[in-house]
């Protein structure tokens, strides 16, 4: 009986295989052409002076070639070796790490973190003692959309001991496992959690058992990691009011295990043949077992779905699994990842069953052009009605970006009310977990300077009472904000708050309505 059910199972398991042969596809020399033509289409549609494609199709790679140059204005151009920040297509790194690491008994999903970082701390005792390494992974547990995020965005001074000891101050604004909320901190945590159990950094941890495992010879695990004879790599680009303009960054050297890897269309396709090979790399290495992917690749939290998506893609349900989002697509599970740097996109999208996967790199923030794209790719494996992906995404595009800028702030107040003196506004403001922001007259100006954070330097420019528009030095950082000062009856600060001027533009990661400032030293009665 027992020779029966082992013969039967090996029948299913080789039933299953053809099945899945039989379900994928071959991207034909015209269709390639095809792809590049989409591409050329798209650079030209959304100002893209860089752009780096990779297509595994059947296991096999198909394309992995560069488009257009390195940098905005110069002439170095891009190839499948040009190096790109990655961004949050970083986190998938970060739980493979961890995959490899419960395979060898070292931790379990369900552990709780303080059981590998005891000094872990959220904003509740019982939220501190129930988070496990799986809900760090899945963007369930309670916090806000980039809360935190000021500690480690845009480049700051902030060390992880630093990070750790200001999670305790950020409310959640959900109950516990309960919604979505995309969070970097939580990954930022998970990579340390890596570390503590491997004994070496989140960084070696990778450039030391998954780069070479999979055969990802030219990448790095941080930008200031790239060896400094190495000029292959992009630089990133911002469109402002209506020009290109150059931004260099450091590919978000402080996301570390959230995001800071710096790769290359060459090795990210390798990368795609080991995740649609169930851990299996291009050389016959097990990075991982098909259990942990299975895990990886499973919904641990679901999200609402656009309707416009339903129109689109049939999308019918979208989830977050651990470092990989998950959604329907055209019938299909399409297996996937955003990143964005300021002045840099890129995109991870597979549909396992069909065989194919993407990877798309680009110097520019125009995220709609890579998924149209990625689009064009599925339409060909899917033979789906033929559609011009880049061309209604670019109507769509320009349509929505010009109606964001039309509406730029500061909203004009109906009666304006007159302020104090500026000297009534100056001090040390204080964020449980950012630290000191200080207000100070310089040169007859009105200054600000988030003392962690080199780019967060600007003007105060009177808007309403006692509300100023804050305008950072760094214009391409596109992040306008209110302070709204709050003063007691002998016209002292005791505290301050802060939101967005353009809340459609600028990006999630300054939280600065999550600081909570507070007048250091308090003002006294």
């Amino acid at each position: 009986m027992e020779m029966k059910h082992t013969l039967w199972r090996k029948a299913l398991f080789v039933s299953s295989v053809l099945l899945m042969s039989s379900n994928s596809f071959a991207l034909t020399n015209t269709q390639l052409e095809a792809v590049e033509k989409s591409v050329d289409q798209a650079m030209e549609r959304f100002s893209i002076p860089g752009l780096a494609v990779g297509i595994v199709n059947d296991g096999k790679l198909v394309m992995a070639k560069g488009f257009g140059v390195r940098s905005y204005g110069k002439e170095a151009r891009v190839d499948e070796h040009t190096l790109f920040g990655i961004a949050s297509n970083s986190k998938a790194f970060t739980a493979a790490a961890l995959a490899m690491l419960v395979e060898q008994g070292k931790l379990n999903w369900d552990d709780p973190v303080v059981k590998h970082l005891p000094e872990f701390e959220l904003y509740s005792k019982v939220l501190t003692e129930q988070m496990t390494i799986r809900d760090l992974l899945s963007h369930r547990g309670g916090l806000g959309l980039g809360a935190g995020d000021l500690m480690i965005w845009p480049d700051t001074d902030k060390s992880i001991e630093d990070i750790l000891k200001g999670l305790k101050y950020l409310k959640p604004v959900s109950q516990f496992r309960n919604e979505y909320h995309y969070n970097n901190l939580m990954f930022v945590v998970a990579g340390e959690v890596v570390s503590r159990v491997s004994g070496i950094s989140w960084h070696d941890f990778v450039e030391q058992h998954i780069f070479p495992k999979v055969g990802m010879d030219g990448s790095y695990a941080a930008f200031s990691r790239i060896p400094h004879a190495n000029l292959n790599f992009a630089t990133g680009t911002i469109e402002y009011q209506g020009q290109l303009e150059e931004f260099i960054g450091d590919y978000l050297e402080d996301f570390r295990g959230a995001g800071s890897i710096a790769s290359n269309v060459a090795d990210m396709t390798k990368w795609m043949q080991t995740q649609m090979s169930a851990g299996t790399t291009p050389s016959g290495a097990v990075l991982f077992s098909s259990q942990s992917q299975s895990n990886m690749w499973h919904p641990h939290i679901m999200r609402v779905p656009k309707e416009q998506a339903l129109k689109d893609f049939r999308q019918h349900f979208k989830g977050y699994g651990l470092g990989w989002s998950l959604e329907s697509y055209f019938g299909y599970k399409k297996v996937g990842h955003m990143g964005g740097i300021l002045g840099m996109g890129s995109q991870v999208a597979m549909i396992p069953e069909k065989g194919v996967g993407i990877v798309l790199l680009s110097n520019q923030q125009a995220y709609p052009a890579l998924r149209a794209i990625a689009n064009e790719v599925f339409e060909q494996a899917l033979d789906l009605a033929p559609r011009d992906w880049v061309a209604d995404s670019a109507k769509t595009y320009h349509e929505s970006r010009n109606e964001k800028y039309s509406k730029l702030g500061p909203v004009t107040p109906k009666r304006k009310k007159q302020g104090l003196s500026d000297e009534h506004y100056t001090g040390t403001l204080r964020s449980a977990w950012y630290g000191d922001v200080i207000v100070e007259k310089i040169a007859g100006e009105l200054r600000i300077d988030f003392t962690h954070t080199g780019l967060l330097k600007g003007s105060l420019h009177h808007h309403d009472g006692h509300s100023f528009v804050v305008k950072w030095d760094e214009k391409l950082l596109e992040a306008d904000a209110y302070i709204h000062f709050n003063l007691n009856d002998k016209n002292h600060v005791e505290s301050a708050e802060m939101e967005w001027v353009n809340p459609e533009i600028t990006d999630f990661s300054f939280d600065f309505h999550d600081l909570n400032l507070k007048a250091f030293p308090k003002p006294t009665e």
